[in-house]
C-alpha cells in the first residue's frame, strides 16, 4: 500500500508544549504552571449574551465574514484603543480563534519558496503554518540581552531578495517582552524600505503593564502591508469560545475569506453575539483582569529572583522566561526532571524554537495562592541541584 501521509505534514514536529500537558493529566497531585490561558470564567454579562443568542434560536450561520455588528465594534474597538480605521465591510472577518487567522493570511499571501521572517522564541504556530504554506521559514533570535525585543539592525540581516512577510509577535509569548512606540518605528522603516508585508499577532495587546500597546499599523504607510491579527481568548478569558479576528487591506482579506468560506464557513455564531457584549460593555473586566495579572507578575518575578534564577522583567502577555542555564541541565532535561521529582509542570524554551534553549516559560494566569504552591515545589528543585 502507499504511503497515505503527507511527507510536509509528517516531517512537522508535534507542539513542544503538549507532552508535558499530556503528562500532568494522568499523574496525581501534579502542578501546572505551563497553560497559556486565563484562569478566569468568562465575564458573566458575556456568557448571559451567548446564553440569551441560544434561547431566541440564533443557531444560524453568519454570513462569511461575520455579523455585521460584530465586525462594527471591532472596527470601534481598533479605533478607540490604537488609532486604526478600518472598514466593516472588507477590512474585517471574524475567524475561528487567531490561530485561524494566521493560517489563513499566510496561505493566502504565499507562494512556493517566499521567505517568511519569525522572530523566535515565539508562539509554536508560526514557523508550521508557513511550511503548510509553501514558504520558508527565517528565523531570527531575540536575545535577552536586548529584552527580547526585535531589533531593526537583527531584521536587516535576514532579509532577501525572496522575503515576503514578517511576523510581528508582540506582546510575545513565551517571554512577555513588549514593542514600544519607538521600537516599531525602525521595524516598520526596514518594512518600507524593503517592501515587506507585516503580519502583526497582537492577540495579547490588552495585556500590557506599564504602557498602551502601539500596533505597527498606525505608522504611516504600514496599514495598506500589515494585517492584524487579534481575538477574544486572552483579553476576556474567551478561549474556549473559539472567536479571533484578522484586520488588514481588502485585497489581502478577500482571498484570506475565500480560505475561510471553503474551510470553515463561519466562526461559531453563538460566540459572535457574546463577543459584541465583549466589546460594548467589556472594559472593566479588562481592566480588572489585566491589574490582577500585573499583580501576579510583580509577585513571581520577585519570587524567581529570590530563589536565585535570573529573569528578564516582562512587561506584556502572561509569562516570564527565567533562564536556568547555570544548572547544567538543557531545558527539556530541566522541564522533566522537575516534573518527576516535584510533579510540576513548566514548558522547556525550545517548545518556542531552539533559541529558547536555556529558559523556561511559566505561566501566571493562576491565583496568587495556586503560584505559592507551585513556586515552593520550584525551590526545593534548584536548591537539590544548585552546583
Amino acid at each position: 500500500m502507499r504511503n497515505p501521509l503527507s511527507e510536509k505534514v509528517t516531517g512537522i514536529k508535534p507542539s513542544g508544549i503538549r507532552k508535558f500537558f499530556d503528562i500532568v493529566s494522568e499523574m496525581k497531585d501534579a502542578v501546572s504552571l505551563g497553560v497559556g490561558e486565563p484562569d478566569f470564567d468568562t465575564p458573566w454579562h458575556i456568557r448571559e449574551e451567548g446564553i440569551y443568542s441560544l434561547e431566541r434560536g440564533r443557531t444560524y450561520y453568519t454570513s462569511n465574514a461575520g455579523l455585521k455588528e460584530l465586525k462594527e465594534e471591532i472596527a470601534e474597538y481598533q479605533k478607540r484603543r490604537f488609532g486604526l480605521c478600518y472598514n466593516p465591510s472588507g477590512e474585517i472577518y471574524v475567524t475561528v480563534g487567531g490561530s485561524e487567522a494566521i493560517d489563513g493570511a499566510l496561505r493566502a499571501m504565499l507562494d512556493d519558496g517566499d521567505e517568511v521572517i519569525i522572530p523566535q522564541p515565539s508562539y509554536v504556530s508560526y514557523e508550521p503554518c508557513v511550511v503548510l504554506a509553501n514558504g520558508v521559514p527565517v528565523i531570527t533570535e531575540l536575545k535577552e540581552e536586548d529584552e527580547f525585543k526585535l531589533k531593526k539592525e537583527k531584521l536587516e540581516k535576514v532579509i532577501t531578495d525572496k522575503t515576503k512577510i514578517l511576523i510581528l509577535p508582540f506582546p510575545n509569548n513565551p517571554t512577555g517582552a513588549i514593542m514600544t512606540e519607538e521600537d516599531l518605528k525602525g521595524i516598520a522603516e526596514v518594512v518600507l524600505e524593503h517592501d515587506l508585508f507585516v503580519l502583526s499577532d497582537e492577540i495579547y495587546s490588552e495585556l500590557t503593564y506599564g504602557s498602551q500597546h502601539v500596533s505597527i499599523a498606525s505608522f504611516p504607510g504600514m496599514k495598506e502591508r500589515t494585517i492584524v491579527i487579534n481575538g477574544f481568548s486572552k483579553s476576556y478569558a474567551m478561549t474556549g469560545w473559539r472567536l479571533g479576528y484578522a484586520c488588514g487591506p481588502k485585497v489581502i482579506l478577500d482571498q484570506m475569506l475565500k480560505i475561510h468560506q471553503f474551510a470553515i464557513m463561519c466562526a461559531p455564531t453563538t460566540s459572535q453575539y457574546a463577543a459584541v457584549e465583549a466589546l460594548k460593555n467589556g472594559d472593566d473586566g479588562v481592566e480588572y483582569m489585566r491589574n490582577e495579572y500585573n499583580r501576579r507578575r510583580k509577585f513571581l518575578i520577585k519570587s524567581l529572583r529570590e530563589m536565585g534564577l535570573k529573569c528578564f522583567e516582562p512587561f506584556g502577555a502572561f509569562y516570564v522566561f527565567p533562564c536556568i542555564k547555570e544548572y547544567g541541565m538543557t531545558s527539556d532535561e530541566f522541564a522533566e526532571a522537575l516534573l518527576a521529582e516535584e510533579k510540576l509542570a513548566v514548558v522547556p524554551g525550545t517548545a518556542f524554537g531552539s533559541c529558547g534553549e536555556g529558559f523556561l516559560r511559566i505561566s501566571y494566569a493562576y491565583s496568587v495562592e495556586d503560584l505559592k504552591s507551585a513556586l515552593e515545589r520550584l525551590e526545593r528543585f534548584i536548591n537539590r541541584h544548585k552546583s
